[in-house]
């Protein structure tokens, strides 16, 4: 699967050449799969939540108004340090930051089995949100430096399929450890949940910092000639160039893109993280009681997100069109959660409709971030991207605690995905409106 994955990626987009193909392949081959895994296990550690909630609510006497609001308390440290994260990102290199983020967050992650109050499930949300903040803004930034325009959605939609990735592997994992653990010496099967997904960040941070290369120029694994032509790739990108106003941190500052940005991807997010912490609950009000078969279940949606993330980047990038790309996925995306309120008989084309949500909403994102990223360069690019990254994911602070209120107050999620529904189209307005059609 990651081979094919990596082929998709590096598979020649529009204007591109066989050399530069055989060369980014190289380079994916390289980088991609090593990130792949770190970014996955980020995501998990993020999102297991959602499965521990199911049992950990009731173990703590907690309420959805309180579970939603310590995923959302995740997102305050999140976006306080996202910016200042990036730009030490550009001054110390990937290898020194993705290690130290991936260290602290595996020790945050692990110290989730320790909760025992609300307090401390607060303490620990934030403080993983803190020592996460960066890693995908982070990744953005980090990929800028090695692929042209024209190749970055491919590459980022296998970051945004480890999204899926974690959400089926948390599916399958996260439900046989919670069931199979639950009583092992004393503990709940949640915190046996907690300490071994979160060990494995503390490994690959090891790795981290003997593996990855701050730049092209330093990878020991590229010849002169390859590490000439990539920088000139980058350095003679028509996409890149032709809007470039400024490449500092005040001109990112200054750019009203980055906050139209912000919008879409504060908008967008707001669906994702719906799908990414409630999926669980959806599924068990369609009546789905046992927490196995609920993981089980949970991992459907998300494969066939993996599937469509990839393959619809895959087109963008053949395509060389972000736009209409875009407004297809968020579009389609809001209509599967307006009929998630029909609440058919047929569990199946429940699933059904919830898979093309999960599938289209996700390929949004690396179409969002390809088009984005072609608007920044520079230190902008560092400030810009945590920037845009750090304001639309407080959609992270608001929607948790927001959904966990309407559910408290209503027992469903209809509101929710009413609500959703009218952001996302609003998003795709921004879009068309705020972008050019030439641009990514």
């Amino acid at each position: 699967m990651t081979t094919n994955v990596l082929a998709a990626s590096a598979a020649s987009p529009t204007g591109a050449t066989q050399g530069d193909d055989a060369l980014y392949r190289k380079v994916s081959m390289r980088i991609l799969p090593f990130l792949f895994i770190c970014y996955v296990i980020s995501f998990l550690d993020r999102i297991n939540i959602g499965f521990a909630q199911l049992h950990m609510q009731k173990d703590l006497g907690f309420s959805d108004a309180m579970y939603g609001l310590g995923a959302a308390v995740f997102y305050i440290g999140y976006v306080l340090c996202e910016v200042p994260s990036n730009l030490l990102l550009e001054k110390y290199g990937a290898r020194k930051t993705f290690s130290r983020i991936m260290v602290l967050w595996g020790l945050a992650s692990v110290g989730m089995m320790y909760v025992s109050t609300p307090t401390h499930f607060y303490a620990l949300r934030f403080f993983l949100g803190v020592f996460e903040a960066g890693f995908f803004p982070g990744i953005v930034l980090y990929l800028t430096y090695w692929y042209p325009v024209r190749r970055r959605a491919a590459v980022l939609s296998i970051f945004f399929a480890g999204v899926a990735v974690a959400g089926v592997l948390g599916g399958l994992i996260s439900g046989w450890i919670m069931e199979g653990m639950a009583g092992v010496y004393g503990m709940y099967g949640w915190q046996w949940m907690f300490a071994i997904e979160g060990a494995p960040a503390i490994i690959l941070a090891v790795v981290a910092w003997f593996y990855l290369d701050d730049h092209p120029k330093q990878a020991k694994w590229l010849s002169p000639a390859e590490k000439q032509a990539i920088e000139d790739n980058l350095l003679n990108d028509p996409r890149q160039l032709k809007s470039q106003k400024g490449h500092s941190l005040a001109d990112a500052l200054r750019n009203p893109r980055v906050y139209l940005f912000s919008f879409i991807y504060f908008a967008l997010t707001c669906a994702v993280l719906m799908l990414v912490f409630w999926m669980p609950l959806i599924i068990r009000d369609l009546g789905i009681s046992d927490v196995l078969h609920i993981s089980l279940y949970s991992a459907v949606p998300n494969a066939i997100g993996a599937i469509g993330v990839i393959l619809i980047a895959w087109h963008s990038d053949r395509k060389a069109e972000r736009r209409k790309h875009f407004a297809f996925c968020v579009i389609g995306g809001a209509t599967a959660l307006l009929m998630l309120t029909l609440r058919l008989d047929s569990f199946v084309a429940m699933m059904a409709i919830l898979s093309v949500a999960a599938a289209l909403l996700y390929a949004a994102m690396p179409i969002f971030w390809a088009l984005t990223t072609s608007y920044l360069s520079g230190m902008a690019a560092a400030g810009g991207i945590a920037l845009i990254s750090s304001i639309g994911i407080t959609s992270g602070i608001i929607s948790p605690w927001v959904i966990g209120l309407i559910r408290t107050h209503t027992g469903n999620m209809d509101y929710t995905l009413y609500i959703l529904a009218v952001l996302l189209v609003a998003s795709t307005v921004a879009v068309m409106v705020g972008t050019k059609a030439d641009k990514g």
